[in-house]
């Protein structure tokens, strides 16, 4: 999967965001302890591909705002 954007996310709410990102059929990886992302302690990343703009809607309705981008 080619990474394009990702969202810092406590892991208290990891398991409320898989489940709706599963349901909603959006690809997604799970990373923690990453070297080029900043990520705050207690924290993980849910990464994601470049999705289709209505897709994509549907990911930033879910957080609230818009994924950083994935450093290259």
């Amino acid at each position: 999967m080619e990474k394009s954007f990702y969202y810092s996310v406590a892991w208290s709410e990891i398991s409320y965001l898989k489940e709706a990102l599963t349901a909603m059929e959006i690809p997604y990886v799970i990373e923690q302890d990453s070297d080029l992302l900043q990520l705050d302690a207690g924290h993980v990343a849910l990464v994601f591909p470049d999705l289709p703009v209505r897709v994509y809607g549907g990911v930033h309705e879910l957080f609230g705002s818009h994924g950083r981008r994935y450093p290259e």
